[in-house]
């Protein structure tokens, strides 16, 4: 294996591939950090253009993997300047990011989770490196039924979002699951929600949806406030630009949790950074919470889903290239890129395509490297975002939206559905609803159903096919000791431990 990964050193250190690495890692910044473009666009936006200008397939796919891995840095930059997500990953961030820039440390928070994505992304090519077959093969167990348990797993674990008002967060989870269904039921044909309207048949879009619910609601959040004060609004103090070295290991458990979270559910196919940071999140905050700090600028409720939404890009490789499946949504246009060059992932790739394998994992420690170099520096400089007059910051936040969804669309009508959203998430956050369960309702009820569907029809119906295999079992297990544990733990610690009397 280090041979293999010597070899592949010496491929991706030429000269052409270290500029393609951090080109790759420049724009995947970049795409991250404007809501609504990410790394799926990005790299289908500049795959044909990069097979296009004749570059080998190595080449090629340093150039795609750093916009991918630069993305998954780049998405957290809104989301803590902005509470806006730059993609599906970073949705967890803003829960203790933002709260962290309102503070005056929104170059502290920027810096912090630099590092947390160095590190879980690191460990996550440590062990793509060393364990990609082994991994793999446990991968290709998980079948529809294991897949419709890791997401009522996700699903239990987000009662540890519930803090003080649980009943909040489930009608958020469940609005999210309810917005999932709209479309064509693609078992039965039937039209769920669509009130006769054609461009709803295929759904929600993610981007439309994400955009609107924090966007559009952001927006219209500061005009209230502007109009309010009649005034252009008090800047949010800048504070200091560093993260300093004690913050980083006041954070280590919370990042070293969360980053092996982040690859084992990033080797999973089809879960991706969404899951893997909402997961890594959940647990840690029932873990290091005590003081109930995560949700009001919690460093470590910053780390833990930076860790692992990174940790989960680079898990994802592990089933591309070893089973050919792909792991995230990113990685079925990378697959489609091999597939342009006439290179079939797979067993056998490691032995028939080893320069580009191996160029491959050694790039994605260099472009870490790169990524790292280039975001710790440049976190004042993002932080400055936050002084911006909101009469310039506003219609900027704006133009963002309405340019990121109409570019994917070509459609006035996913613009009309985005602002509806955004004035449905305006008022929710004005009744004190957190926007996070709805999205992870979102995301998670669509899987939850696809995986559950699958499943009756391998089995004809038959409910036991969601309790036969012991990985199945084990995450309903896991499940329900995540909901009945800490129910039981606060009447035993209510019983044994009684509150002191007023004297």
């Amino acid at each position: 294996m280090f041979d293999f990964l010597i070899q592949g050193f010496g491929v991706a250190l030429t000269p052409l591939n270290l500029g393609l690495a951090f080109l790759g890692a420049l724009l995947g910044t970049l795409f991250g950090a404007l809501p609504g473009i990410g790394p799926i666009n990005g790299i289908a936006i500049l795959m044909p253009l990069a097979y296009t200008l004749g570059l080998p397939a190595e080449s090629a796919l340093i150039l795609l993997a750093g916009i991918y891995t630069g993305s998954e840095y780049g998405g957290r930059m809104s989301s803590i300047l902005l509470n806006v997500p730059g993609d599906a990953g970073a949705v967890m961030t803003t829960l203790d990011g933002h709260p962290l820039a309102k503070k005056g440390l929104a170059g502290p928070a920027l810096g912090l989770s630099a590092v947390s994505s160095f590190i879980g992304a690191t460990i996550a090519i440590i062990g793509l490196t060393l364990f990609a077959p082994l991994l793999a093969i446990v991968a290709v167990k998980f079948g529809p039924a294991e897949f419709f348990g890791l997401m009522i797993f996700a699903f239990a674990s987000m009662s540890a979002m519930m803090g003080k008002d649980p009943i909040k967060t489930l009608i958020g989870a469940v609005l999210g699951v309810l917005i999932s269904t709209v479309g064509v039921d693609s078992g039965t044909g039937v039209l769920r929600f669509t009130f006769d309207m054609p461009e709803l048949y295929d759904g929600i879009d993610f981007v439309v949806m994400i955009i609107g619910l924090f966007a559009v609601s952001e927006i219209l959040l500061m005009l209230e406030h502007a109009f309010r004060h009649d005034q252009d609004g008090e800047m949010a103090p800048i504070g200091r630009v560093m993260v300093k070295m004690s913050e980083v290991l006041y954070c280590k458990w919370a990042i070293l949790r969360s980053s092996v979270i982040g690859f084992v559910i990033g080797v999973l196919p089809g879960t991706g950074a969404s899951v893997a940071s909402a997961v890594a999140y959940t647990t840690e905050k029932r873990i290091s919470d005590r003081d109930n700090t995560f949700g009001t600028g919690d460093m470590r409720g910053l780390a833990a889903p930076e860790a692992a939404n990174n940790a989960s890009a680079a898990g994802s490789f592990v089933p591309m290239l070893t089973l050919g499946i792909p792991g995230s949504g990113t990685t079925a246009i990378l697959l489609g890129a091999l597939m342009l060059y006439n290179i079939n992932p797979g067993p056998m790739m490691f032995r028939e395509q080893p320069v580009v394998v191996g160029g491959l994992i050694a790039s994605l420690y260099i472009g870490n490297v790169m990524l790292l170099l280039l975001n710790l520096p440049l976190a004042g400089v993002f932080a400055r975002v936050l002084q911006v007059p909101r009469w310039l910051l506003v219609p900027s936040v704006a133009i963002l939206a309405f340019v990121g969804v109409y570019q994917l669309h070509s459609d006035l009508m996913a613009i009309y559905l985005m602002l509806v959203i955004g004035v449905f998430g305006y008022l929710l956050r004005k009744f004190g609803f957190s926007l996070a369960p709805v999205v992870l309702g979102f995301v998670l009820g669509g899987l939850m159903e696809e995986n559950l569907r699958r499943a009756l029809s391998i089995s004809g119906g038959d409910v036991g096919i969601l309790f036969q295999s012991n990985l199945s079992i084990g995450l309903w297990i896991a499940a329900a000791l995540v909901v009945l544990v800490p129910m039981f733990a606060g009447k035993l610690k209510a019983k044994f431990l009684p509150a002191a009397r007023p004297s």
